[in-house]
């Protein structure tokens, strides 16, 4: 994915597609943060090779790498710590060792996105617990320089359409997308805003939505539908996010029909995934429940419908199926064929931050999921965490 940031142009130029090295913190508006630890990130059992460099263009022909896999790997809801209402509720090393562990899997990636749950700001009131008594309110105020971090362990693109990204309001949101941009990681979620990305000549667009202000709302697919269409006139491949569905684990299947959470709408997320691939997305990708759910392919597109918490430092309920969580990696074609994939399993304790799951106890979950939810339009997932298309049925003579 090419990058935009001055300190990386000659090596964009190179290898538009490769990650970049540690990026220092930006001058504004966030504050200088902590030196990352020297010592080296424990490699995962099995990460995903790095994307090949893109060799100069020759003639008319084209690049054999032109026509590589393009490959995703997609994490749900990120929250590093929260400095409100003080900041007991940071991590330890102040957050420079919580992604060490899956950095290696999100930096071989061509494109790495993640649900950023949470603004980027050090400063500021929270309209939405004015009213409330202490401990009651969640609202989560990630210190600016923490942004540093996501750029460090890979992320390309995040997701700003969900329920905690205006805790503070309009200064939040500007503070975040300020931080974001400062970093080079693409960003989504305001009505009419697409990240724009390109890997080996491949124009990418990520849209996001959810069922809060300020967000494209997954409830309006009629609007769904035109954000989708709008933003496939100027890309080969469109991704969409979204936040929705009910919270808890007992909500770990994707119900036919609507899902209500405390009395909100919060979408019909069957209806809305299979609209967006009818206007002509590629790959739906789904967060919100804190749990991960099940994987289908719908027309040859994969949905995956919530990949539950991933990087969620403090507050956040972790147990039984809320600690589980995976990587999801993804294989495209250029024109968005569903190549095949894999989960690379990780878990969460509490207080939270990612760790690699060597049991692998994501991958069974996920497998029965899709399996119960989905039929015969269920990815297949292999014991190691393979992804590929489900198998043709076959008639019985």
């Amino acid at each position: 994915m090419k990058r935009a940031t001055p300190f990386l142009a000659a090596f964009l130029l190179a290898a538009a597609c490769a990650h970049r090295p540690p990026v220092p913190p930006p001058e504004a508006p966030a504050q200088p943060g902590a030196p990352l630890s020297p010592a080296p990130p424990q490699p995962p059992a099995a990460p995903m090779p790095p994307s090949p460099p893109q060799p100069p263009a020759t003639g008319e022909a084209a690049s054999p790498l032109a026509q590589a896999p393009i490959t995703f790997a997609a994490v749900g809801d990120v929250m590093l710590g929260s400095a409100f209402p003080d900041e007991a509720g940071l991590p330890p090393d102040d957050g420079a060792r919580l992604l060490e562990e899956v950095g290696p899997i999100l930096r071989a990636a061509d494109v790495a996105f993640g649900n950023l749950e949470g603004p980027l700001v050090d400063a500021g009131t929270s309209e939405k617990c004015a009213r409330s008594k202490p401990g009651r309110c969640y609202a989560f105020r990630v210190p600016t320089r923490y942004g540093r971090y996501l750029a460090e362990a890979g992320f390309d693109v995040m997701s700003l359409a969900n329920n905690h990204a205006g805790d503070f309001g309009e200064e939040g949101r500007a503070s975040t997308r300020a931080v974001l941009g400062a970093l080079g990681i693409r960003f989504a979620g305001a009505p009419g805003e697409v990240a724009h990305l390109e890997v080996r000549g491949t124009r990418i667009a990520l849209v996001a939505f959810s069922t809060s202000s300020a967000t494209n709302d997954l409830r309006d697919v009629d609007e769904g539908v035109r954000v989708v269409k709008a933003a496939r006139e100027g890309a080969d491949l469109v991704v969409v996010s979204f936040h929705g569905g009910a919270e808890g684990a007992d909500r770990q299947h994707v119900p036919p029909a609507g899902e209500e959470f405390l009395g909100e709408d919060r979408g019909d997320l069957r209806a809305f995934a299979h609209a967006v691939i009818d206007a002509g997305a590629h790959l739906v990708l789904g967060h919100g429940p804190h749990v991960i759910r099940g994987l289908e392919l719908y027309r040859g597109r994969l949905v995956a419908y919530s990949l539950g918490n991933f990087a969620t430092y403090g507050r956040f309920n972790l147990a039984g199926p809320n600690g589980l969580s995976l990587v999801l990696e993804v294989r495209l074609a250029p024109d968005g064929t569903f190549l095949g994939g894999r989960i690379h399993p990780a878990r969460q304790e509490k207080p939270g931050g990612p760790h690699l799951d060597p049991a692998g106890a994501a991958i069974p979950v996920v497998r029965r999921l899709s399996d119960e939810d989905f039929g015969a339009a269920a990815v297949s997932v292999s014991d190691d965490g393979a992804l590929s298309a489900p198998l043709p049925a076959v008639s019985a003579r």
